[in-house]
């Protein structure tokens, strides 16, 4: 599978107000059913490709602690 992600808006992790280590996502490609994923210090890097279903239980479960402490 080929993506183009030249004319997307990545949108930064909301815990990304520290300076720390973030990630940025591609809303607008979860109406067809995939997540992008990308580090935001390397935006020229990979993205990581996740099923919107497969983001939207990671979200959850950093939500509810499921990987523990940051």
């Amino acid at each position: 599978m080929s993506i183009t992600f030249a004319e997307a808006t990545w949108v930064k992790s909301s815990y990304s107000q520290t300076g720390g280590e973030c990630i940025e996502w591609a809303p607008a490609f979860a109406a067809q059913g995939t997540v992008p994923v990308r580090d935001s210090k390397n935006p020229d890097g990979p993205a990581l490709i996740f099923t919107a279903e497969g983001f939207t239980a990671f979200v959850q479960g950093v939500k509810h602690g499921a990987f523990g402490a940051a």
